[in-house]
């Protein structure tokens, strides 16, 4: 493909993305935005069906789409628009502790939003024990996306849950149970047992496998699809499960959540 066919100028760039019935190429999308941003003047060359999709590849020797030319020259896919422009790129498999901070951080939130809504005003004790509650629920949440991924991830090392492999499958529900009932003030007959048991556990084998072990796993504490590394978060989670159930047995009289 010659320089005329795909721009001279360096600020304009051909993209082939598709566009096909019941699928728009997000990835194209994104490379067309990126262009534009950036102050390109894009031709914008839609793939319209399968066979026009596959004669692109098979011309380029490409397996993927879409592909941009800038100034005649083939940049490639998304990934590589980026890299193009110095901009980085995420390793899918490369470990973060994105996905926990958001989830702490959202659980705080609410926290403080049901406090102001409830309190009117938002640093207090009750706001400290929501939010225990909610990150309960949402890591429960988060592991009952897919029960058998987080049990699958869970037995590589918790302690129990390798002696009594059901356990893998209960913890999510016992988690988000006891979030539940502390979050309502309720049955705490039921919902401290069940958080000091499984934080117990939990807390127990953690430091076990990270700092006894020195093994480098994955933490199933946000779901069987986590990249977040085994050790402080998991240890933390478990910690705040068994700070809680104390709190809620030594409180002082009339502090209670939902009182």
């Amino acid at each position: 493909m010659t320089g005329a066919a795909h721009g001279d100028d360096g600020k304009s760039a051909v993209l082939y993305r598709m566009v096909i019935d019941h699928h728009v190429c997000p990835w194209g999308l994104k490379a067309l935005h990126l262009l534009r941003s950036r102050g390109f003047a894009v031709e914008d060359r839609r793939l319209v069906s399968r066979p026009e999709v596959d004669a692109l590849k098979a011309r380029l020797g490409v397996q993927t789409t879409p592909q941009v030319f800038i100034g005649g020259q083939r940049i490639g896919g998304y990934d590589d628009l980026r890299r193009h422009f110095g901009l980085a790129v995420r390793d899918r498999n490369a470990v973060t502790y994105t996905p926990v901070i958001a989830l702490f951080a959202m659980a705080a939130l609410m926290a403080l939003a049901v406090s102001w809504a409830t309190q009117g005003a938002l640093l207090t004790v009750h706001a400290a024990e929501w939010f225990v509650g909610f990150a309960m629920v949402v890591l429960a949440l988060q592991k009952l996306k897919d029960v058998d991924a987080f049990a699958t991830m869970f037995l590589n090392y918790d302690l129990l849950a390798r002696r009594w492999v059901p356990y893998a499958r209960i913890y999510p529900f016992a988690e988000g149970l006891a979030g539940v009932l502390m979050i309502a003030g309720a049955l705490m007959w039921l919902s401290v047992p069940i958080a000091l048991f499984i934080g117990t556990v939990g807390a127990v084998s953690v430091f076990k496998a990270v700092y006894v072990d020195r093994r480098e796993l994955k933490c199933a504490c946000v779901g069987g699809d986590s990249k977040v590394p085994l050790g402080f978060v998991s240890l933390t989670e478990n910690l705040m499960m068994i700070a809680m159930a104390v709190w809620m047995v030594a409180r002082p009289a009339g502090i209670g959540i939902g009182h």
